[in-house]
């Protein structure tokens, strides 16, 4: 004769088991969220590469500054850079000037061209971009475009002394008989006309390319 309360056991408990399977609330599936990660925004991006193209444009419009020094010429084009440097930061000024040297190097096919002018772009963007943006005023960008003018002329010598006779041809005597009257000259007044026009520029149009909530008084 069969037990019949046995089965019947495991019933009753198989039961409320049930029963706490379906009042359980089901959880809801993991949402995740990413982060905007971007260093810059839109709006840095478009002007970024709009003074980029007012570089290489200005790359073009060259001007003799030493009498009977025909093959240095003053340009411009380290200005657009500067003015995203005081802007957006030392990483974004840079990227302009070495972008737009590249550019301007390809469109001539001047390599060397531009391997100096990546050279004179770091030295004159990122001394003022730094000092600026500890401190946001007048003083502290006219103090560091100083530094920038220094620093720029700096790496102009250094890059005629590495780049002119390695790939020009040019004896290494020949450039150091041409640091003291002519490189440094031309470079110091070159770098001091970028600060001029940056200064003029960026109170001109720094209400234009960074919104008012950014803005720190004494800019």
């Amino acid at each position: 004769m069969q037990d019949s309360t046995a089965p019947r056991a495991r019933d009753e408990v198989a039961a409320p088991a049930a029963q706490n399977d379906a009042a359980t609330p089901a959880r809801p599936s993991p949402s995740y969220e990413f982060a905007n990660t971007n260093v810059w925004d839109t709006r840095q991006l478009v002007t970024m590469a709009l003074m980029c193209a007012i570089g290489v444009l200005l790359s073009f419009i060259e001007l003799p500054l030493l009498p009977g020094v025909t093959w240095l010429k003053y340009d411009a084009s380290a200005m657009p850079a500067m003015v995203c440097g005081f802007a957006f930061g030392p990483a974004a000024g840079l990227s302009v000037g070495v972008v737009g040297a590249v550019i301007h190097g390809i469109l001539m096919a001047d390599f060397t061209g531009a391997l100096m002018n990546i050279l004179v772009v770091a030295g004159f963007v990122l001394p003022a971009a730094l000092v600026y943006r500890r401190s946001r005023t007048f003083r502290s960008g006219v103090v560091g475009l100083v530094l920038s003018v220094v620093a720029a002329t700096l790496m102009a010598i250094l890059g005629n002394l590495l780049v002119t006779p390695a790939w020009l041809g040019v004896p290494l005597d020949a450039v150091v008989a041409m640091i003291l009257p002519i490189l440094t000259p031309f470079n110091l007044a070159k770098g001091a006309l970028n600060a001029v026009l940056t200064l003029v520029v960026y109170k001109s149009v720094s209400n234009l390319i960074t919104p008012k909530k950014k803005q720190v008084k004494g800019r």
